[in-house]
């Protein structure tokens, strides 16, 4: 089936619901599961983003970017996971509990709001992955577009570049707590720190793949081959390390394995 027909089809399928809140993250799943809701439902579709201490600031400014590229109404709820029981200890099952509280949120909002339904940006290799957060999904009944409509990763990269969003192109990102081991607890402080040496990286390696893992005061870079690159600069490796260690790390470690999702699933 072509890449047009496919949309076509899930645009037709979304209609069919009449009314829908998507959760849009600023990755390119969710973006495009609101660009065709939007085209489905119009004014129907809203789209809301979840601000917490768990959010990346650069996915917070794209869902934005996003929502006003495709013209659908944006929400930004603020949420702070933190408070629930237990998940300051960052266990194993944290993306369970945590997907499992924003999307009883949403499915409040939607409640509230007249929606008849929320959507979220899983696509069909997701189902393949390790994601606790998709047994919370399913629990509360959320509708994944992307799966009905059989899309593939490869699919929605493929169909983000054909209708011109935004953020096509843009890497698998996911929460900032996804940073820090099983275990370690999480901290609003600890987590902006996180962010704040992210964002720096990224604009000082002009790199797309990048995970700074913390482990305590040391810090662990995973980065693709064109940062690790950059970083071996001997200036740049300065500025980094001057960066990081004025955020309070002392070690500064390249992980030699790179860049690869989910490492402390491993």
């Amino acid at each position: 089936m072509k890449l047009a027909e496919k949309i076509d089809r899930i645009v037709d399928k979304i209609r069919h619901r009449e009314s829908l809140i998507t959760a849009l993250s600023g990755g390119v799943d969710s973006s495009l599961v609101a660009a065709l809701a939007y085209r489905a439902l119009g004014e129907k579709a809203l789209a809301v983003t979840i601000a917490s201490p768990f959010t990346v600031s650069e996915d917070l400014r794209d869902s934005a970017r996003v929502a006003g590229h495709i013209g659908i109404s944006h929400l930004i709820v603020n949420l702070n996971e933190l408070e629930l029981p237990g998940l300051k200890a960052n266990p194993p099952e944290r993306c369970y509990l945590c997907k499992k509280y924003r999307f009883t949120k949403l499915k409040e909002l939607a409640r509230e709001r007249g929606y008849r339904e929320v959507a979220d940006g899983t696509n069909l290799d997701d189902l393949a992955e390790h994601r606790p957060g998709l047994k919370a999904s399913r629990e509360l009944g959320v509708y994944s577009p992307l799966v009905e409509g059989e899309m593939t990763r490869e699919d929605v990269l493929a169909a983000a570049e054909f209708l011109g969003l935004p953020v096509a192109g843009k890497p698998h990102n996911s929460c900032l707590a996804t940073r820090v081991p099983y275990g370690e607890e999480l901290t609003i402080a600890r987590l902006k720190r996180i962010d704040e040496a992210e964002q720096y990286l990224h604009g000082l390696l002009k790199t797309k793949d990048l995970r700074l893992r913390e482990h305590g005061s040391l810090v662990r870079l995973e980065l693709d081959r064109a940062g690790v690159s950059r970083l071996l600069d001997e200036a740049t490796s300065r500025q980094a390390v001057a960066k990081l260690k004025e955020l309070g790390y002392r070690y500064i470690t390249l992980d030699v394995e790179g860049y690869r999702f989910g490492s402390f699933d491993e």
